[in-house]
């Protein structure tokens, strides 16, 4: 396994590049995918694991051994660690540190969205110094995306990522995220997802100036591309990552995601789980199907 950034060996140490240049390079090397550590209970029983603290410790860790130092990404999913209490998040702590240790880049997938202070102890869990400090987190802005300023400023003063929801595959998300804000000039048509895009073109600015993605990503479920044109989204003037779940498994598909957001598609990053866990729980088989999967969206995304 080679690092990618010694400097970052340490939970209280600051990357020596900010997050969008280290998944730039880390999409060079490896591809456009991120794998997710998702040990749902199903997934457990798939594995013949127990669906306890200690399988989900053998599962995480199994994971770790086969994707660290192969994909660009790996995702965590915090639920499932939590679901099985504070041991169970003692075993994420493990899994985000052996990651560091390893140079690969984790995104821990809490979503979290508040207000004020309590914002502030979720980006100071997730993206601050302590045990839990990933690479990148996943945010909610459906809150007002100037709620997730805690986050967003924490993330850069520690060279850290953020991945804002902009369009979720969820049915129900278009309700809110294809809503026209009720306070938006006369005549806009701008959507609430044009509001995210727009807060994180912003906050992107000066790392477009210097010439180099965005640490402010976005995601934008693959299922739902269609809707990147639909509603008018100008996501390559961003300048931001997109993590894009959906493709693969799930119905999404690379090359229907690319067409969609145009310009954008080198900046995608492709999530998946159920596509790779399934060859699981043999190490080697988990690492060829990364491979595989990287190689294929590869030519999806990029060809």
């Amino acid at each position: 396994m080679t690092a990618l950034d010694p400097a970052a060996a340490g939970p209280g140490s600051v990357p020596s590049q900010p997050f969008g240049a280290r998944l730039s390079a880390a999409m060079d090397t490896h591809g456009p995918l991120c794998v997710g550590i998702d040990p749902h209970a199903a997934l457990l029983q798939a594995w013949e694991l127990a669906d306890s603290v200690a399988g989900l410790e053998t599962f995480a860790m199994r994971c770790v051994e086969a994707f660290a130092g192969e994909v660009a990404c790996v995702k965590p999913q915090s639920a499932f660690f939590e679901r099985h209490g504070s041991a169970g998040v003692a075993v994420l702590e493990r899994v985000v540190a052996a990651l560091r240790e390893a140079g690969t880049l984790c995104l821990l997938d809490v979503k979290r969205g508040d207000i004020g202070s309590t914002m502030t102890g979720y980006a100071q869990a997730y993206v601050g110094q302590g045990p839990l400090a990933a690479d990148a987190m996943t945010v909610s802005p459906f809150l007002g995306y100037e709620s997730l300023r805690p986050a967003l400023d924490l993330a850069a003063q520690y060279g850290r990522g953020v991945f804002v929801l902009a369009l979720t595959s969820n049915p129900q998300g278009g309700a809110v995220q294809h809503a026209v804000p009720s306070d938006a000039a006369v005549g806009s048509r701008r959507s609430v997802a044009g509001d995210v895009v727009a807060g994180v073109r912003a906050d992107n600015a000066a790392a477009a100036r210097a010439g180099r993605l965005g640490d402010v990503g976005m995601v934008i479920g693959a299922t739902v591309a269609q809707d990147v044109r639909r509603l008018g989204l100008d996501l390559a003037a961003a300048n931001a990552p997109l993590l894009a779940p959906g493709v693969g498994a799930q119905g999404g598909s690379g090359r229907g995601l690319a067409q969609a957001v145009g310009a954008a598609r080198v900046n995608i990053l492709a999530a998946s789980s159920r596509e790779v866990l399934r060859a699981g729980p043999d190490r080697a088989a988990l690492r060829s199907a990364a491979g595989a999967t990287a190689d294929r969206l590869a030519l999806e995304l990029r060809g």
